[in-house]
């Protein structure tokens, strides 16, 4: 596996742990459709939390949050309503993302940002 793939998992398990310290209950991983994958499908406060991992080994191009565009939103919310429908789920839906950046020491930090972008962000 290529170091950038084994970076990205360990963003996500950590993105995972965060997670559940801060109560969310982890429903499924990288849930896919078509083309579309959803990193984390959690549930918190009767709400589907839809959670994009994004993580990158330093910030000089971009930070990894600003690699969720419009394409990927809409892949995003496309998995998300066939999950809802698959699942039989209707709660209210949240899309999240998780940061993950190494600081100057080399430590991974978690950025989370809550309600990052809403479904009609994607048309």
């Amino acid at each position: 596996m290529a170091t950038h793939n084994d970076f990205g998992k360990k963003a996500e398990d950590l993105a995972v742990g965060f997670l559940q310290k801060n109560g969310y209950k982890i429903l499924i991983r990288n849930f896919r459709f078509q083309k579309a994958e959803i990193d984390i499908i959690a549930e918190k406060d009767n709400l589907i939390i839809i959670t994009e991992v994004k993580a990158r080994s330093t910030d000089a191009f971009m930070l990894p949050q600003e690699a969720v565009n419009k394409k990927k939103i809409k892949l995003i919310v496309s998995a998300a309503n066939n999950y809802l429908e698959e699942f039989n789920k209707s709660q209210e839906v949240r899309f999240d993302i998780i940061s993950v950046l190494p600081d100057e020491k080399g430590k991974l930090i978690i950025e989370h940002i809550v309600d990052a972008f809403e479904a009609f962000d994607a048309n």
